[in-house]
């Protein structure tokens, strides 16, 4: 589920896509992907008596079409489905009928004297098709009523486990009189510079990234000011014996451990249907005195909501850019007129190498970075920019998060980008995330932003001038702990992970108007094949969210065997994959890196089924130097054939710090 700005399909003109815009801004819409679909989704009140009741659904006569057949469409045919599906007459049906639903439900409270806000609250959810929520706001008030018959599982499962106290599960921090503070601005704004020396001042604190490259980058920060600190993250562990403060990802936070201050950064991250319940637990439980919220300006009315929410205390710093950043006066044009410090976005590990190959061509050294490369080797691609060896970067909207790089200038090469349904146009905000990576506050003067083609960079700056949606005040999305799944176990005598998993779900959508399920559809996909082996809850529970995805064979096969081995008290070993060679060998090395991190991150939670987490982490550091020295040896042997190539500093071997 993702919210698109627009999708453009040949030959539509910026002109075409402005009116788009406008008429979805008139009728307060914006266009989503659900369900592989594109969808209208609508946003508005009703007046029932005297109630205000807001709504924001997809209507159900919103939807526009498979998400192939819309990408095929120009823009002047998208806005007239769009005008067709979405106007005057089927506004007034669609409030017609969440009247008649909303009335239904305030009737049913007012005879039962009960509460009706938790129903009617139903009725917002970008997503969601208008009926569903709609027989769902009866549900929910039936099943406070009473009178809705429910299963015997599910009538213990409401018992076991009241996610609307989710926040009061986190004893020590809600024993705590905490303060929020919020420091919100775009990129290269300086949101974390004074958060970070408020922590390296105090007694005790955390810092909890959203990305291994960052808690590493900052764990070095800290260590250079001085500080006792340990990293943690999910596959690696660097401990202090005498720490005082800890650099982790945002999932290692350890909510019974008290602490001055705490840093919790890219907060708009909350928004994220797959990774957002991180950053709802880091803020509902995060046990320190002073907690800071870094991120972007549009996380604003949804930091105030849950802050509200979780008790505590809230201070709002709003910063400005640095350093001037301009949309140059026209596109690049072609790869002659690339300068160094330039850097090109692509967003596909494919498009990053074929641009790569094409910026060699013309002379310059480049480095490339995308999402498959592990951490160490983006960092190292980033800094033989920084340092001079690369004159160039090629990279995806991985540089947006983690990688400060002194960018003078940053080239989108498309505005398109695969949403895991369909190409379409990306996002205002993601757009901003990554333009802001030109012009870096002391390295620049300014920062620069153009599209490699005229499309592309009327496009670009459109969405740079277009205000970023803020995210919503209410649907924090949660997952479950193992304590949660332990009481519906109890209760209901169900032991299969996978059914567990639907009734926490499920409760969560009857209960609670404020909390969200997870995107949990790759930790069920593991559950169903886990369930079969005969290991405890807890061990599945932990196979299932071991980072690793289904989607590349190698590496869900060697889960596979793993699980089985520990369901079989056997330990597994760990094998040196070797490289295939030719073609392959990069994108081979890139998942045997990914393999030796699932064996480390497995190895520090089942010691004795995974013996090997050292050699684990060793192969992960051989092998990222590997692909650093490939992608800087593609380097020199295509310059070379260009009559362009020169020495790179240190053998061309970056050593990677463990």
């Amino acid at each position: 589920m993702t919210d698109t700005f627009t999708e453009h399909a040949e030959p539509s003109e910026p002109a075409e896509i402005s009116a788009l815009a406008e008429y979805l801004q008139a009728h307060r819409a914006t266009l989503v992907t659900t369900d592989g679909s594109y969808a209208v989704s609508v946003h508005g009140e009703i007046r029932v008596g005297d109630r205000v009741v807001p709504y924001h659904v997809v209507p159900d006569a919103g939807f526009l079409g498979k998400t192939a057949k819309w990408r095929k469409l120009t823009t002047t045919a998208k806005l007239a489905l769009l005008q067709e599906r979405w106007n005057a007459a089927a506004q007034r049906t669609m409030e017609a009928a969440l009247h008649d639903c909303a009335d239904a439900v305030i009737d049913i409270a007012t005879e039962c004297e009960i509460d009706p806000t938790g129903a009617l609250n139903a009725l917002q959810a970008k997503y969601e098709r208008a009926s569903d929520r709609c027989r769902l706001a009866l549900d929910r008030i039936n099943a406070q009523q009473g009178t809705r018959a429910a299963t015997r599982q599910a009538e213990k499962t409401r018992d076991a486990v009241n996610l609307s106290l989710y926040p009061e599960s986190f004893g020590m921090a809600q024993s705590m009189p905490r303060h929020f503070i919020a420091v919100l601005g775009p990129t290269n704004s300086g949101k974390t510079h004074a958060a970070m020396e408020h922590l390296a001042k105090a007694k005790t604190g955390a810092y909890l990234a959203p990305l291994r490259l960052l808690a590493l980058e900052n764990y070095h920060r800290l260590l250079d000011a001085g500080v006792a600190v340990s990293l943690i993250t999910g596959e690696q562990r660097k401990l202090h014996p005498q720490a005082t403060h800890v650099a982790s990802t945002v999932e290692m936070l350890n909510p019974n451990k008290m602490i001055d201050v705490a840093v919790i950064d890219e907060i708009q991250l909350l928004d994220d249907p797959d990774r957002g319940a991180a950053w709802t637990a880091a803020v509902c439980g995060v046990p320190a005195n002073t907690v800071y919220l870094l991120g972007a300006l549009e996380a604003r009315e949804a930091i105030e909501s849950l802050v509200k929410r979780v008790g505590g205390t809230l201070e709002i710093r709003t910063l400005e850019r640095k350093s001037p950043l301009t949309m140059d006066p026209a596109p690049l044009g072609s790869l002659k007129h690339l300068k160094p410090g330039d850097v090109l976005i692509a967003f596909s590990r494919r498009e990053v190498l074929n641009w790569r190959d094409q910026a060699i061509s013309e002379g310059f050294a480049v480095s490339a970075i995308y999402g498959n490369l592990s951490p160490e080797v983006r960092q190292a691609q980033a800094e033989r920019f920084v340092s001079g060896d690369t004159k160039i970067i090629v990279g995806t909207d991985a540089i947006g998060m983690g990688l400060n790089t002194p960018a003078r200038r940053v080239i989108f090469t498309t505005a398109n980008k695969w949403d895991g349904y369909s190409e379409g146009t990306i996002t205002a905000s993601l757009a901003k995330q990554i333009a802001g990576r030109a012009g870096r506050f002391g390295a620049h003067e300014a920062g620069f932003v153009a599209g490699f083609d005229a499309r592309t960079h009327k496009i670009i700056a459109e969405l740079l001038r277009e205000k970023p949606e803020p995210l919503p005040a209410t649907g924090f999305f949660v997952a479950p702990n193992i304590d949660y799944l332990r009481q519906i176990s109890a209760a209901t005598g169900q032991t299969k992970l996978h059914a567990l998993l639907e009734l926490f779900t499920k409760h969560i959508n009857v209960h609670d108007e404020f909390f969200l399920p997870a995107n949990l559809s790759d930790q069920m996909e593991k559950a169903r094949w886990l369930d079969a082996l005969n290991m405890s809850l807890e061990d599945r529970v932990t196979f299932s969210l071991c980072p690793v995805s289904t989607k590349i064979p190698m590496l869900e096969s060697a889960l596979q065997d793993w699980a089985r081995n520990h369901a079989d008290k056997r330990p597994s070993s760990l094998l040196r994959m070797e490289g295939m060679g030719g073609r392959n060998e990069l994108q081979y090395l890139e998942d045997s890196c990914k393999l030796y991190s699932a064996y480390a991150w497995l190895g520090y939670r089942m010691p004795e089924t995974f013996p090997h987490e050292e050699m684990a982490q060793s192969l992960m550091q051989s092998t990222s130097e590997k692909i650093d020295l490939m992608l800087q040896k593609q380097n020199s042997r295509q310059r070379q054939g260009h009559g362009q190539a020169h020495p790179p500093k240190n053998g061309g071997r970056r050593r990677f710090n463990r």
